[in-house]
């Protein structure tokens, strides 16, 4: 007989483990997700991995968009898929930063080294679509990027008691100006690359110091180092789960709203009876004070849904949140090909060696 597909047809105290994490007073359990395609066999149920349904399941719902930062929802994929997702989100979307500094002038306290970190870790905004990767070749227009800094501090002659008394003492990310290669002044007249942020201090300078540096930039990711990392944060959360096993009325409705720290709860008029409802569940950050006590833990259950997982992507400005996701996405995908294609050539090299085996034992008869 035919097992039946999984999970609708489980009995419901496995469905609600096999799609929920439930988080006691102590400690949350059923943490593990069921991979196994036979974990379920004794019940006639197939465990398995169905591509068609992940297709019709899988869905990525966005709930907030500004120019840094973006929320979306995605569902209907294990952890093993979304922490991959967060760790290429991290590290392996490809940004340009500053990766050589020559130093002309620099006669400030700030030594050579530290005032090349410090200039790498400015964030450039600049689409690295558009360059290719140096490696070892030699850097041209492709695949670099010139910015100069020229700063010189002196004494005010404004000498005013509200005045400053040095002119150029802050050395600002706003003063590194962008030298065009090539043609890139044509190519990028409509959004030159520039420092993400105007107003980053590099360096401090008193009367007589001067800092001249010619700085590159190339195309990297963030595994090589953090400079090219493209986000300021990139997590996840599972999506909250309230419920109620019994109706919570009156006195207990108002006091149920006093625990949560976080106005998760509201209290609504049913059929003429304040009672407490979940308003704001994915609120909750799972703190577990409405089931601290054991008489709440009757009354509500609090749990995350398993295959719900709620993102949030700050960028650092570099590229706007949205286009990162979708790079993200596009490296997913690409490492799924790749591993499928390794997989294909394994299997026909491993045909090709039992082939070769036969035929020399054949040969040897």
């Amino acid at each position: 007989m035919a097992a039946t597909r999984r999970p609708d047809a489980l009995p419901p105290h496995l469905s609600d483990k096999h799609k929920h994490v439930t988080c006691a007073s102590d400690a949350p359990t059923y943490t593990s997700t069921p991979e196994y395609a036979g974990v379920y066999a004794s019940l006639g149920i197939d465990n398995s991995l169905d591509l068609d349904e992940l297709r019709r399941e899988v869905r990525i719902d966005v709930k907030s968009l500004t120019a840094d930062e973006m929320v979306f929802d995605v569902v209907g994929i294990d952890a093993p898929i979304a922490n991959a997702l967060r760790r290429i989100l991290l590290v392996e979307v490809p940004t340009m930063a500053i990766e050589k500094v020559w130093v002309l002038t620099n006669t400030s306290i700030i030594q050579d080294e530290v005032l090349a970190h410090r200039l790498g870790l400015i964030p450039i905004r600049a689409d690295p679509a558009r360059f290719e990767e140096r490696g070892d070749s030699e850097s041209n227009e492709s695949n670099t990027l010139c910015f100069r800094l020229t700063a010189k501090c002196t004494h005010n002659a404004d000498k005013s008691t509200d005045a400053e008394p040095y002119t150029g003492a802050r050395v600002l990310s706003s003063q590194l100006t962008w030298v065009p290669q090539g043609d890139q002044a044509a190519g990028f007249a409509a959004e030159p690359p520039r420092p993400v942020h105007d107003d980053i201090l590099i360096a401090k300078l008193r009367p007589g110091q001067e800092i001249e540096v010619e700085c590159w930039c190339e195309k990297g990711v963030g595994k090589t180092h953090a400079k090219w990392s493209p986000v300021a944060t990139a997590s996840y959360r599972l999506l909250p789960r309230i419920t109620f096993h019994q109706p919570v009325h009156g006195p207990l409705a108002a006091e149920l709203k006093a625990l949560c720290p976080l106005d998760v709860f509201d209290i609504e008029d049913v059929a003429g009876v304040p009672t407490a409802v979940a308003a704001r569940p994915r609120s909750c950050t799972v703190c577990r004070e409405c089931v601290r006590e054991p008489a709440w833990a009757e009354r509500v259950s609090l749990q995350r849904v398993r295959d719900h997982f709620i993102f949030s992507v700050e960028s650092t400005g570099a590229m706007p949140p949205d286009r990162l996701v979708r790079d993200a996405l596009g490296v997913l995908k690409q490492k799924a090909l790749d591993t499928a294609q390794l997989l294909k050539d394994t299997r026909a090299q491993a045909d090709g060696d039992v082939d070769m085996a036969g035929a020399v034992g054949a040969a040897d008869e």
